[in-house]
């Protein structure tokens, strides 16, 4: 909790406005953030995960210190280009997109795609001709306590064929992706990744196309409940596997961090609504909150992520406790499988701080399930 995020929600508080759940997102720290990746990677380009927060105020610093942004859909794109981004500063990173989607991305000027089958380069080449592209491969996400499915990306040895394709319809094979998986708190996860992609290289290379680029993905973690790494030490780790497997040769590296981005920079603060047993003589709580999975905790689905929760009785007494939100909807309960500590002494009515929400909170939220409005954010 910074101070300028304690601050507000006393102020919030002093003026009766605390009546629903809220996100409060501190700037200075995703300024900060942006600033360590820069100095710890200084030789390898900041592509930021808009899909972690797209909020405007946070899109604008970020093109402002010079980062550059991994997209999703074209909504995302416009969006970093209102944000002051230039189109050689924004990657089209999604494996999955529309072939019209393209088209206007490609008619706002974006020259980079991700792909991952021969399809999709198709796709590409008919609607973004003459563009770069580069393929994602598979990672086994070991070591992720968020990892990703096999939905995107192709096995390594897919890879070759894929680029050469490419290349043949009239493409710039560029490079090869991967993604270690979310919250990734193996220093040296990149270091397989990375000797799948020379290998990729090489193998491209055998067929005459000199790749150029490796975009290294995401994974980088903010802190929860457990200490995670410091983005020096993982940016030493992937340097190390670079040399390793490229030698002195090292490609162009980007990469897009989101959750390590913004993740640390925001809290949510919500209410207790009730506090009840489902039976007299059992010892866990059920404690249901303002906010839940459809209100933008989507991720404590499968308990992968588990948030720092403070409450204003902290220090005492505790007893295992499920979390739930508000919802009329069995799916939206939080650690059952394993209880969350919580002070016994917890009532209604009481403010808890959900730390760690600046990322994958406020665009999960939905629209008005149940009738509750979006997770309301601010940004200071």
């Amino acid at each position: 909790m910074t101070a300028r995020i304690r601050d507000y929600l006393r102020t919030r508080r002093e003026s009766g406005d605390d009546t629903e759940a809220l996100l409060v997102v501190d700037l200075d720290v995703v300024r900060d953030n942006y600033n360590t990746f820069a100095k710890t990677l200084p030789d390898t380009r900041v592509f930021y995960a808009v899909k972690a927060n797209p909020a405007p105020e946070v899109l604008a610093l970020l093109a402002k210190l010079g980062s550059c942004f991994d997209t999703a859909s074209v909504p995302e794109i416009e969006m970093a280009l209102a944000a002051g981004a230039s189109p050689d500063r924004i990657s089209f990173g999604n494996t999955i997109k529309k072939e019209r989607d393209i088209a206007r991305a490609f008619a706002l000027g974006i020259r980079l795609y991700a792909v991952d089958c021969k399809a999709e380069v198709e796709k590409v080449a008919r609607a973004a001709p003459g563009s770069r592209v580069f393929c994602r491969i598979l990672s086994d996400c070991v070591g992720a306590e968020w990892p990703l499915s096999r939905k995107f990306g192709c096995e390594p040895s897919m890879a070759a064929d894929v680029l050469e394709h490419a290349h043949k319809l009239g493409l710039e094979a560029h490079g090869v992706s991967f993604h270690v998986g979310s919250q990734q708190r193996n220093t040296n996860a990149w270091d397989r990744a990375l000797a799948q992609a020379a290998a990729v290289f090489r193998e491209c290379g055998d067929r005459g196309i000199n790749l150029a680029m490796v975009n290294l993905g995401g994974g980088f973690p903010t802190k929860y409940l457990k200490n995670v790494p410091s983005v020096k030490s993982y940016g030493s780790a992937i340097f190390r596997a670079l040399r390793r497997h490229f030698g002195n040769r090292i490609p162009e590296t980007i990469i897009e961090p989101g959750r390590g981005m913004v993740g640390n920079a925001g809290i949510i603060e919500a209410e207790v609504v009730l506090v009840s047993k489902k039976s007299e003589d059992d010892d866990v709580r059920w404690v249901y909150l303002d906010i839940g999975k459809f209100g933008g905790l989507a991720e404590t689905m499968d308990e992968s992520i588990r948030y720092p929760i403070r409450t204003p009785r902290d220090g005492g007494e505790t007893g295992p406790c499920v979390l739930a939100g508000p919802t009329c909807d069995s799916a939206d309960v939080m650690y059952e499988k394993q209880p969350y500590a919580l002070p016994v002494s917890l009532e209604i009515g009481d403010k808890v701080l959900i730390e760690g929400t600046g990322a994958y909170t406020s665009t999960y939220a939905a629209v008005a399930f149940n009738g509750f409005a979006p997770l309301k954010t601010v940004h200071i």
